[in-house]
């Protein structure tokens, strides 16, 4: 018999407690990650904040303002372990949907140019590019473009 196991997987709101563990996988996910303040006051500024769990581990979150009619994904990462796993999809639909339950009429985002497999996600996902915020990004070389995406929620009333 040839039987595999399923990973347990959790999305569930992110704490306080939580931020020590986030600011390492956005340190293992980027050269040039948040601090780890960033994150604790996007917390504590009430954003709405998710963390995914692998196996009771935290291996990814998203974070995103809401202002209604729009709402600004800020971060979406999934740790370098995790990714391309339909995990990183996961969270971006939780924050959609999100978005959808706060009456959010658009949702906005910006992302590195270079970033090819997060823009192929938007992408699939329904976001279109609106346009480029130029040297946005800090990078190696030089300052990297961002480029600005949005969807349009669908409400249904």
């Amino acid at each position: 018999m040839n039987a595999s196991v399923q990973p347990q997987t959790q999305l569930r709101s992110m704490r306080p407690a939580d931020v020590k563990v986030v600011a390492e996988v956005e340190k293992a996910s980027y050269r040039f990650p948040w601090a780890i303040g960033v994150i604790r006051d996007c917390l504590l500024a009430g954003y709405h904040a998710q963390v995914f769990e692998l196996d009771g581990v935290i291996n990814g979150y998203s974070i995103m303002s809401v202002c209604r009619p729009e709402a600004h994904l800020l971060n979406l990462c999934v740790h370098p372990i995790s990714q391309r796993l339909g995990y990183g999809r996961r969270l971006l639909h939780a924050a959609l949907l999100h978005a959808e339950e706060s009456s959010v009429e658009q949702v906005f985002l910006e992302v590195r140019r270079s970033n090819t497999a997060a823009i192929s996600l938007y992408r699939s996902s329904g976001f279109q590019q609106v346009g480029t915020r130029l040297s946005y990004y800090q990078s190696d070389d030089r300052r990297e473009d961002a480029i600005i995406f949005v969807t349009t929620i669908n409400l249904s009333y």
